[in-house]
């Protein structure tokens, strides 16, 4: 199921890693020894592995840093799957080992390296120094949203100095702002396109594009903030919907590796199956979309599409991944990053702020952000799905002889949008038709919940370690920084504003 944690940090310290992963970059690997400094220059061998390396962490799709960094946390905690191994320790349970904890803070200093590879063999002034931003950013949102405070310089050493949250979220902003203007000011994007472009696992080289996901950043961030820093935030989602986010679905950042990791954990290994929350909600509104998502389950059910609950007392692996129903991907099926439905369902909410989002309304913005998710999926009957006002989220019923129970639904909110329902209707009916589109990206669907309150999930069906919350609020740090780097981690968990426990609240919940 996992490997060690120092095998990981091998693995991803190799510059090329993750192109050997594709089987599509040969050229790529050829050995650097065998080649000049100029030579390394000239065809961008050196750089481009570095970005290579960089998107692995950025995007992770490779097995073991997709399990430790998505499934463990994000997938999990989320609500889109849940474990069906036997383990008695785990996030969800709030309990997890600190080789959990530590996980996925060892995948920073690999990008973090790359990072300064690229700018000592490139330079600062161009479109690869935009890309590395970008890909940076995109890593350490996620960092920082599964812990709170990090260190944005790591070298996985003693002298680890931590920064607050609300620090990284302005230096990420400040990141993508330079890199969009560094891309929309270069007059060589054709030349640029036609260099790189082997080096480029999302956009083959297109520039336009990377520049379109980093907007689509900023307007994700600003909503992620729009609570706590509500100025910043409306300025900030303003100008990037301005400037241009994804807006179709032929835009979406995917990223495709020979291997998807969402496959390998969730089908080939059969750690995961998907969770009885996700499965409750389109059963209940009979979503199209489920059998785009989820494949049935091998034993008979009460219904076609059956999950477990989240953190269920798990017996037996072999008999749960027979009674749970799993993921409908192959192993090339690409990682889905972000999307133009997202960014209609964030325009949506920035409407309901007060934001000027285009000109659109609410209600055409929700709606235009599920049709751009059926569209995705290649699923029908959407016209009829936006106009259903009765279903709900449905009881969940326990497969037989399962391991959770059954559950009475926590949420009321039908689908259709009615512009005379309260705000907390709104945001509820709003946000919890995003999580449904945002699978199986379990990063952004944990941090909705923990952002929002939405949509509402059931509660865990055993012991919690005391926690009485329904997913947790962040991962602790490390404990080894108690050790080695004690000072910092003092200081860290000052910036934190609380114990460095599962409770502490992200600086954005607040």
């Amino acid at each position: 199921m996992m490997v060690s944690r120092k095998l990981f940090l091998l693995f991803l310290c190799l510059p090329a890693i993750f192109s050997s992963c594709t089987g599509r970059f040969v050229d790529i690997n050829r050995p650097g020894s065998k080649l000049s400094p100029d030579e390394l220059k000239r065809d961008n061998y050196a750089v481009g592995s570095f970005l290579i390396q960089m998107q692995g962490v950025a995007f992770p799709e490779q097995e073991n840093a997709y399990q430790t960094m998505i499934d463990f946390v994000g997938n999990y905690l989320g609500r889109y799957t849940t474990y069906t191994k036997e383990l008695p320790k785990n996030h969800t349970l709030f309990n997890a080992s600190n080789a959990w904890c530590a996980w996925p803070a060892s995948y920073a200093p690999p990008i973090v390296s790359a990072f300064n590879e690229v700018v000592k063999l490139n330079g600062k002034e161009n479109v690869t120094y935009a890309w590395a931003l970008i890909l940076r950013a995109q890593a350490f949102l996620r960092f920082t949203d599964i812990y709170g405070p990090f260190p944005l310089s790591m070298n996985n050493g003693s002298d680890e100095v931590y920064s607050s949250q609300r620090d990284i979220y302005l230096q990420l902003i400040n990141d993508l702002n330079e890199a969009t203007t560094l891309i929309a000011s270069d007059t060589h994007l054709a030349q640029e396109r036609e260099t790189l472009a082997s080096y480029d696992l999302v956009y083959k080289g297109d520039f336009n594009q990377w520049r379109k996901f980093a907007n689509s950043l900023k307007l994700r961030i600003a909503v992620r903030i729009s609570s706590v820093e509500p100025v910043m935030a409306r300025s900030l989602a303003e100008q990037a919907v301005r400037d241009g986010v994804i807006e179709e679905n032929e835009d979406n950042c995917t990223i495709s590796y020979h291997k998807s990791g969402l496959w390998t954990t969730a089908v080939s290994w059969g750690d995961s199956r998907i969770c009885a929350d996700i499965e409750s909600y389109m059963t209940g509104y009979k979503d199209p979309r489920m059998s785009k998502y989820f494949l049935q389950p091998i034993s008979t059910g009460v219904r076609r599409f059956i999950g477990c609950r989240a953190g269920a007392p798990i017996g037996s692996n072999v008999v749960a991944k027979r009674l749970y129903s799993t993921v409908n991907v192959s192993q090339t099926t690409p990682g889905i990053w972000l999307t133009a439905s997202e960014m209609a369902f964030c325009k949506a909410e920035g409407v309901l702020r007060g934001w000027n989002m285009g000109g659109g309304t609410a209600k055409e913005y929700y709606e235009e952000g599920i049709r751009r998710s059926f569209s995705q999926w290649d699923a029908d009957g959407v016209a009829t799905y936006l106009m259903d006002n009765t279903s709900t989220e449905a009881n969940y019923i326990d497969a037989i002889g399962g391991y959770g129970g059954d559950a009475v639904k926590v949420s009321t909110i039908t689908i259709k949008w009615d512009d005379n329902a309260t705000m907390a209707e709104k945001m509820e009916r709003l946000i919890t038709q995003k999580w449904i589109a945002l699978y199986p990206n379990g990063q952004e669907a944990w941090n909705e919940i923990r952002r929002t309150g939405y949509p509402h999930i059931f509660a865990i069906p055993q012991t919690t370690n005391g926690y009485t919350l329904l997913t947790p609020n962040r991962i602790p740090f490390d404990k080894n920084q108690q050790i080695y780097n004690r000072q910092n981690y003092t200081k860290a968990v000052e910036l934190l504003g609380g114990p460095d426990d599962y409770a502490t609240r992200m600086w954005w919940q607040r």
